[in-house]
């Protein structure tokens, strides 16, 4: 009896040590960060602004760069407003880009991500001669849904440089700052016309503002 109990206690203790979550298991992260959550997307209403990030493969050249600069704003003006979203306000980093974006629904917003980041990788690989992969993975997106939500993002994205230690006097030449009617002080208007849609929703257009214009040399929160 002693021994059949001995035997079922071991076999017992032996199953036990491969099931379970365990440290270190699962799916790894993609370079240097983990992946965007391929879980489904939440539901999006028209009235709500995006906040929207997407990364560029590693080893890659900087995207502040003006030949990458003008490339990446003529993918915009040409994605600007279609297939039910509109690409309001933009930065442009080293290694990633920053929008504010407006949409009916969910899937408008997908599919106009999709389309503006095969036009963005088409023109950067020509540019640089080569062929591949540009985006590292899906992109990542935050829904807005009150005025200091949206104030926050605008501050966030338009001064997004400052962020990660990038000198500047002024409004960012690498963001849609320049065509931005909602800066405190008054700046020199662009030259060229923006690349950008214009806002639609309540909160991009007015909401935001109750919380006061932002100031040029604001800096984002870290």
């Amino acid at each position: 009896m002693t021994r059949t109990k001995t035997r079922m206690r071991q076999h017992e203790m032996s199953f036990r040590s491969w099931g379970g979550a365990r440290r270190g298991a699962g799916r790894k992260p993609s370079g240097e960060r983990a992946r965007v959550s391929h879980d489904a997307r939440p539901a999006l209403a028209a009235r709500h602004p995006v906040h929207v990030t997407t990364r560029v493969c590693a080893g890659l050249p900087n995207l502040r760069r003006d030949a990458a600069r003008r490339a990446i704003e003529r993918a915009i003006s040409r994605a600007a407003e279609r297939l039910g979203a509109r690409l309001v306000h933009y930065s442009i980093q080293t290694t990633h880009l920053h929008f504010v974006v407006e949409a009916i629904d969910r899937r408008a917003l997908s599919r106009a991500m999709q389309a503006l980041s095969v036009r963005v990788a088409r023109a950067l690989n020509a540019l640089w001669q080569r062929v591949g992969s540009v985006f590292a993975d899906r992109f990542h997106a935050r829904i807005l849904r009150t005025p200091r939500e949206v104030r926050n993002v605008l501050v966030y994205v338009l001064h997004n440089a400052r962020h990660h230690g990038i000198h500047l006097v002024g409004v960012d030449p690498c963001s849609s700052g320049a065509w931005f009617d909602g800066w405190r002080q008054d700046i020199d208007a662009a030259a060229r016309a923006s690349p950008c849609a214009r806002a639609a929703s309540w909160l991009l257009r007015v909401g935001w503002r109750r919380h006061g214009l932002i100031d040029v040399a604001d800096s984002p929160a870290k």
